[in-house]
């Protein structure tokens, strides 16, 4: 992918791949990166030497001189030394794809691109129609084909790392017709993904740290019905994207298809919503689950204004997919918003723990190191550009992770920006040691993609991988177990190719289930498991059905985001089926749609698990014996 003709690494592309990478995910370094750097130092380097020579500025091309050249030339061959050692290093390829893949819904290479055209009904724009009574003043939406819609409402105000606090008021009407501001993040790279790019499709809009925005998309206006209301949480960990990056996001059809309210919106992320500042004194206490503070802050305004743009405030759903999967986790588990949402959905994001005090403080002491801050001085983090703040935040995070690997023998999936156990916002840990008791009795839908980091769409030479080939790199991890892999993985999968032996999802998977049985232990209220498992056609079929592949068919948005989804017959037919579920889901707490199968339960002796397809069914327990193979071999990271 970063070969030119001559088969020689292309600096620059890796230079960008690096840099963005690492802001967000060098929490999967230790297979690649050079002892004592990280991938975004790596990226830096080789960025700042293509920067020199483009610019063309005498000054820098004179001191760039040979060495430097040579130097990032120099990192570029080891990384490739590292990549190709696979039996040295029996994770790398793994950790590569989880790299590359992680990001697709939100930390990767992307084009900042006008958006999609949500339908094609006639819009009414005016100073007299769609005007919506909020507590903080009213707000002008405008009407497209039957749906009123309204972007960028502010929901809270908040200073730098501090709680969120009511938005101000307005005199008149505030105009709402656009998107708000996105919290501000690492700049997407654009490390040569042009397919990417292209089947995500990312709108990034402008940045600001006032970014505590909702969108929604409504039927009707105080019309005394009311309607369930869903809530989306969007992808990129804790650290990136935005309630409107994809065209995927967009309400519009599933409002229409279901009479429901769709909400989406915008909060503070990596250093501006989770920095643990919280040993600098009281101010600070709760800064590092501002962004946590951020969707209940949401939650609350929803349960306040909803009932004006025609929802039941008593019929909240929260959603969300990858990071926001694990921001819908962490909210079951969060005492200040209980009684804000009534049913959950997981989609790639089973979060079953998260960032322990003892490590987030240790990285707001990192912080103030690398700035040169002495305690007395921990006012000057709430001036300082945000810029030069994220590089310091990015750096401590690397370091402090590093010593906790060092230290722990081990490494974690969730490190760094994400919300902390503090004992008061989020009092425990999400679902360890078990499904947390305040959520007992609230339906929960838990599910992933068959193929969520799909190694043949980043490592080419895997689409065409024989056999042979995927067994000899199976037993760099399984060793004299790989028989046994395989054996299960035919029971579970009959029928498979070579290269599903590689794109089939075990680091996902597991966790959902996990959190699925956590939950039905309860005996509360249901869980239900699903697996996606359509394959999308699109560029010849290079994306399957990898992380962020379910999101246009939940949202009913098939055609509308047509270059993930090729936007066919069948993509559309299985999108009316998984948009009906949701909607069922939101408005009943169960799934069952119809064009479905029965969808029971999940429990721990069923393991009713709905496969989504082409032809949908239910399978129980399908994978129980690959799972149990899997989990003798725990995939560093997780």
């Amino acid at each position: 992918m970063c070969e030119n003709k001559d088969k020689k690494l292309n600096i620059s592309c890796f230079a960008a791949c690096f840099e963005q990478k690492g802001k967000h995910l060098n929490l999967w370094a230790s297979a690649f990166k050079p002892p004592g750097k990280s991938f975004l130092h790596v990226g830096q380097s080789l960025r700042r030497n293509r920067r020199n020579i483009a610019t063309g500025k005498s000054e820098q091309v004179n001191n760039l001189s040979t060495r430097s050249l040579k130097a990032s030339q120099r990192q570029i061959i080891n990384f490739k030394k590292r990549y190709t050692t696979m039996k040295r290093q029996p994770l790398s390829m793994l950790a590569l794809a989880s790299l590359l893949i992680l990001s697709s819904c939100g930390q990767t290479a992307g084009v900042k691109t006008a958006g999609a055209q949500q339908t094609t009904g006639e819009i009414v724009a005016s100073s007299e129609t769609a005007i919506a009574q909020t507590e903080s003043g009213k707000v002008g939406g405008f009407l497209q084909d039957g749906i009123y819609i309204y972007k960028g409402i502010p929901y809270a105000k908040a200073e730098r790392f501090m709680p969120p606090q009511p938005a101000d008021k307005w005199e008149g009407v505030r105009s709402s017709r656009m998107f708000g501001p996105t919290c501000p993040q690492a700049v997407r790279m654009g490390w040569g993904a042009d397919e990417h790019a292209f089947a995500f499709h990312w709108d990034d809009g402008y940045p600001g740290e006032d970014c505590l925005r909702v969108n929604i998309w409504t039927p009707g206006l105080n019309d005394g019905k009311k309607r369930p209301v869903m809530v989306w949480l969007h992808g990129g960990g804790y650290a990136a994207g935005s309630g409107q990056e994809l065209p995927s996001y967009d309400g519009f059809n599933l409002a229409k298809k279901g009479d429901a309210v769709v909400v989406t919106l915008n909060h503070r992320l990596n250093v501006l919503g989770f920095l643990d500042l919280s040993a600098y004194g009281d101010k600070y206490a709760k800064s590092g689950n501002a962004g946590l503070l951020d969707l209940v802050a949401a939650l609350q305004w929803v349960n306040k204004n909803i009932a004006a743009f025609g929802g039941d405030a008593q019929n909240v759903t929260i959603f969300g997919q990858s990071g926001g999967g694990g921001k819908v986790s962490t909210l079951l588990a969060t005492p200040s918003a209980k009684g804000l949402y009534h049913k959950a959905i997981v989609q790639s994001g089973s979060m079953l723990r998260t960032m322990d005090a003892k490590y987030s403080r240790r990285i707001g002491a990192a912080v103030m190191d690398e700035l040169g801050l002495k305690a007395s001085q921990i006012d000057e983090l709430q001036k300082m550009p945000y810029e030069r703040l994220l590089a310091a935040g990015e750096k401590a995070v690397a370091k402090v992770k590093a010593e906790v690997e060092k230290e722990n023998g081990i490494s974690t999936f969730i490190f760094g920006w994400a919300p902390t156990v503090d004992g008061d916002v989020l009092p425990a840990q999400p679902f360890d040691p078990q499904a947390p008791a305040q959520s007992k009795d609230v339906p929960v839908m838990i599910g992933t993609t068959l193929h969520e980091f799909t190694m043949s769409t980043y490592v080419p030479a895997f689409r065409t991988i024989t056999k042979e080939k995927a067994v000899e790199f199976l037993k760099q991890r399984y060793g004299d177990r790989t028989d046994d892999f395989l054996a299960a993985f035919e029971k579970a999968y009959p029928g498979y190719r070579p290269k599903d032996l590689v794109d089939v999802d075990f680091v996902f998977r597991p966790g959902a289930v996990e959190q699925a049985r956590l939950k039905a232990a309860q005996q509360g209220a249901p869980v239900y498991m699903y697996m996606f498992a359509w394959e999308s056609p699109v560029l010849d079929g290079m994306f399957r059905s990898t992380h962020c592949m379910e999101i246009p068919f939940a949202f009913n948005n098939a055609v509308l985001h047509a270059s993930m989804t090729g936007g066919g017959a069948e993509a559309q037919a299985l999108a009316e089926k998984m948009s009906g579920a949701w909607l069922n889901f939101a408005r009943t707490g169960n799934p069952n749609a119809e064009g479905l199968p029965q969808w029971d339960a999940y429990t721990e002796e069923g393991g009713a698990t709905m496969f989504f397809n082409n032809r949908c069914e239910v399978k129980h327990h399908h994978d129980k014996e690959l799972l149990e193979v899997v989990r003798a071999f725990p995939t560093r990271g997780f």
